[in-house]
């Protein structure tokens, strides 16, 4: 009987946790890299945005502008009423240029895109404008315009798998050293890590 009761106790609390705390994901392809790769397990905060407002180089989760059923990864580049210029493969953030040490390659557009060479795109107060780190093979605000913050389930705070990978995520505006801790992968099974969503990178 205590077994049981423990069984469903836990079981609640992970339910809890789950749905209103963090969940963790696993990524899905490479427009994240080499931030992160595909295969790496991440936790995403439920919580953050209900304490503070976004900040310019979170990693969030969010659902797809295009199918709500589609969880993507990306970075917080520009913030509700700011207005976002891409000039020659610089971005510039209220006429500033900004600093982009974790990309992969230079920002470019292509035809069709959400916003156009030299010409600036207004946030609306209730958006954000976000891209991935490998920008040649990210789909992104380029591509899909501005997504909704009613649409961020939270921000990426923990990444847990590979070991050498494991530790609190880097920030460009705080970037504090990852931890690392080699051989848990021994201990999670496969079934273990099939158990969690994966995100669209």
């Amino acid at each position: 009987m205590e077994i049981m009761e423990t069984i469903v106790f836990v079981g609640s609390l992970f339910i809890v946790i789950y749905l209103f705390i963090m969940q963790p994901n696993q990524i899905k392809g490479g427009s994240m890299e080499p931030t992160f790769v595909e295969g790496q397990y991440i936790f995403t905060s439920k919580v953050t945005y209900k304490m503070r407002k976004p900040i310019r180089g979170d990693v969030i989760v969010f659902h797809s502008p295009k199918n709500k059923d589609i969880e993507f990864i990306k970075r917080i580049i520009g913030l509700p009423g700011e207005t976002v210029l891409i000039e020659s493969n610089e971005i510039y953030i209220n006429g500033v240029r900004i600093d982009e040490n974790y990309i992969s390659a230079k920002t470019s557009l292509i035809p069709g895109s959400q916003i156009s060479e030299g010409v600036p795109l207004t946030i609306p107060e209730d958006s954000l404008f976000v891209m991935g780190d490998n920008r040649p093979r990210s789909s992104d605000s380029r591509e899909f315009g501005t997504i909704q913050i009613s649409s961020v389930v939270g921000q990426v705070f923990f990444r847990y798998f590979p070991a050498d990978k494991m530790g609190q995520t880097k920030h460009p505006k705080y970037p504090g050293k990852i931890s690392t801790l080699r051989g848990i992968e021994k201990n999670l099974s496969r079934e273990f890590q099939s158990f969690f969503p994966s995100l669209q990178a």
